[in-house]
């Protein structure tokens, strides 16, 4: 195999991961045309079509499928371990992606994430906010963040918060005209301020647990939001009840500006960890990355 196959493979993974000659085009730095003719020889040399093609998609063949599944794995091998000699230099650099959702990006990363970037600065650092659990080896992440119990076994997990828990928070004055719920069923009779997930698009549960009884109760009322901050300043505005982490809501608890109902039913769960695949060859700014974040409590 020649250098020009291995360019043509990559070129290959890149267009049926993207599904579309334009924005794998885009990721290469080439004409879609370009790209296009680069398949074309490629699938002449091999004998085998990779690729189908309509006027509005591009999908792998059954043969593309076996050829992504076999060569994908070996050319990120390739990445990494170009990227670690390129991060052998004095100061750590290289391009770092993570995928976090948009509390922990406000109140753990960034706050000691900074530091590093002005330290380091040929580290390049791209954030995603998402609330899915991502699947970071198939979108090309180098470490995801989310809550410590959702994090698959093969990964490593590194804690980056202390435990964590959500309350049920309304102002005193709603309180005052509503009166206030004692279990979460009768949550149903109360107006609450519902999240919808960004990208599951589906409406958040809140969830409960007491005595070893867990409960997930859909609620109702005037108000959804897409960001758990829009929420927040909603419930200071006396709209309902909202269910927020206990860090986000905390001065305003100490105010007396909102307080907290069914306490006994939020039990402190697991608190953020910062996963990665364990065949993860740290390069220099990963690591810096990674020691920046971890917790010591």
């Amino acid at each position: 195999m020649n250098r020009q196959d291995l360019a043509d493979l990559a070129a290959f993974v890149a267009v049926a991961r993207e599904r579309s000659f334009t924005r794998a085009a885009a990721q290469l730095g080439v004409t879609p045309s370009a790209l296009s003719h680069c398949m074309r020889g490629l699938e002449e040399r091999l004998g085998v079509r990779l690729l189908n093609r309509t006027t509005r998609s591009v999908t792998a063949t059954e043969a593309g499928e076996r050829m992504l599944r076999s060569v994908a794995f070996h050319l990120d091998e390739i990445e990494t371990h170009v990227a670690a000699l390129n991060d052998l230099r004095e100061r750590p650099a290289g391009n770092i992606r993570i995928t976090a959702d948009e509390f922990s990006l406000q109140t753990v990363l960034w706050p000691r994430l900074r530091g590093v970037l002005a330290r380091y600065p040929d580290i390049r650092l791209e954030i995603e906010t998402d609330y899915r659990l991502v699947d970071i080896v198939a979108e090309k992440f180098d470490a995801g963040v989310r809550l410590g119990d959702i994090i698959d076994k093969d990964m490593i997990a590194v804690p980056i918060s202390p435990e964590m828990r959500m309350l049920v928070v309304a102002t005193p004055g709603y309180f005052a005209r509503a009166g206030r719920p004692r279990t979460p069923q009768e949550l149903a009779g109360h107006c609450c301020i519902n999240l919808r997930l960004p990208t599951l698009r589906g409406l958040y549960a809140w969830e409960f647990e007491r005595g070893g009884r867990a409960q997930r109760v859909r609620v109702d009322g005037q108000l959804t939001f897409n960001s758990i901050f829009h929420i927040r300043e909603a419930a200071l505005d006396g709209f309902g009840l909202a269910y927020l982490m206990e860090n986000l809501v905390r001065e305003h608890l100490d105010s007396g500006a909102l307080e907290a109902v069914l306490e006994d039913w939020s039990p402190p769960f697991s608190g953020y960890h910062l996963y990665y695949p364990s065949r993860r060859q740290p390069t220099p700014a990963f690591a810096a990355i990674v020691e920046a974040l971890r917790y010591r409590a």
